[in-house]
């Protein structure tokens, strides 16, 4: 076997045992069998809210324990065709075994770095919101650059999207909009992205071809269950409903559909207009807003959380959290962790990992970049 392949094998294996000591291996092992028994009790369905808790736990535990499962399975058949191969003297079956565990090597690195979620809502779904900053078509145009980032950032992950709010510029791009991205650990990863970022680019909408900057923030706030109340005072709540906006045609609300709620002693406002009914809007915004309120009472308990909060006041320079530059040269460079990537196209197609990867474990064992000199 080849030295570089044996250090890859050697990399999987200390992952993997990694993955083993966090997950507690044994403990939970036998804790995957106490719940399977428990769910074949026909008394289980008695209590709803106790069963549907032990069946995500058993689903979770489940799924974590044959993720390692299949590295070991798939690393001991890999090496076993290259050993075969270099009996046979097949280097197409060498290679390809080669490349299947570089690939499970990166899968178990990125593995790990999920085993740093263990906040109290990482494992939730999530909302996120765009904004564009001051500017007008530009930064509406670019809001839209990243809402397509983070939908394709999602899709790759076989995670489901619902746009709850969709409110278009005026000639390009978005004013706003809010999606909801279930999936797991979707707000422990999207969490990383809440801030500002920015575009620098020769602008499509400018006749003399000059570059110009722009700004748009991010905001990502979990979605909560039934597992945590939130209790609201529906008297501080203003409710306003409105129709439902849109490209306009045949296809335009007539009737007022939309639903935006205001909690006034925060000032914290969602909108809801992503399904005709004004009942069904309304009901997301209510749970918009308990995530909204919830998410700020996680802030208040993170130091580093809040100052990010504190960060995304003001939508342009000095508060961004990652700069996109297209022209004159080719860089995405995060300002917190320093991670760049010379493929800004690569990036704003949904190939955000390395940032939040970074990102997340700078918010867990603290540092940063020993330069954080912004880029032009």
């Amino acid at each position: 076997m080849r030295a570089e392949t044996s250090k890859l094998v050697e990399e999987l294996k200390q992952s993997v045992g990694l993955l083993r000591r966090h997950l507690d291996w044994d403990q939970s092992l036998s804790r995957l069998k106490e719940l399977n028994a428990l769910s074949e009790d026909p008394t289980l369905w008695d209590d709803a809210d106790r069963a549907q808790k032990l069946m995500r736990e058993r689903t979770d535990l489940e799924t974590r324990i044959e993720q390692i499962l299949r590295f070991d399975r798939e690393l001991a058949d890999n090496v076993e065709l290259i050993e075969l191969g270099e009996a046979e003297g097949d280097d197409g079956v060498i290679s390809e075994a080669e490349a299947a565990i570089k690939a499970l090597t990166e899968e178990a690195g990125r593995q790990q770095i999920e085993t740093l979620l263990s906040g109290e809502a990482d494992g939730s779904d999530t909302y996120l919101d765009v904004h564009p900053g001051a500017g007008g078509t530009e930064s509406q145009d670019w809001a839209e650059m990243l809402l397509r980032m983070y939908t394709r950032w999602a899709e790759r992950r076989g995670f489901k999207i619902e746009v709850v709010d969709h409110q278009d510029g005026e000639g390009a791009g978005i004013k706003s909009a809010t999606l909801l991205i279930k999936g797991r650990n979707a707000y422990g990863w999207l969490k990383t992205e809440a801030g500002v970022h920015r575009l620098v680019r020769i602008s499509p909408f400018d006749s003399n071809a000059r570059r110009q900057t722009s700004f748009a923030s991010i905001d990502v706030y979990p979605v909560i269950d039934d597992r945590i109340q939130i209790d609201i005072d529906e008297s501080q709540v203003r409710v306003d409903t409105m129709r439902s906006g849109g490209a306009g045609g045949q296809h335009v609300n007539k009737t007022e559909s939309a639903v935006r709620l205001t909690h006034i002693p925060t000032g914290i406002a969602v909108v809801s207009q992503g399904d005709r009914s004004q009942h069904k809007n309304r009901a997301t915004a209510w749970n918009m807003l308990r995530a909204k309120l919830y998410e700020m009472e996680l802030k208040k308990r993170e130091d580093a959380a809040a100052a990010e909060q504190a960060a995304r006041t003001d939508i342009g320079w000095g508060h961004q959290i990652r700069s996109y530059v297209l022209q004159p040269y080719q860089m995405v460079k995060d300002l917190r962790t320093g991670v760049t990537s010379t493929s800004p196209s690569d990036v704003l197609d949904g190939d955000v990992d390395p940032f939040m990867e970074a990102a997340l474990a700078q918010r867990v064992y603290g540092g940063g970049p020993e330069s954080v000199d912004d880029v032009d």
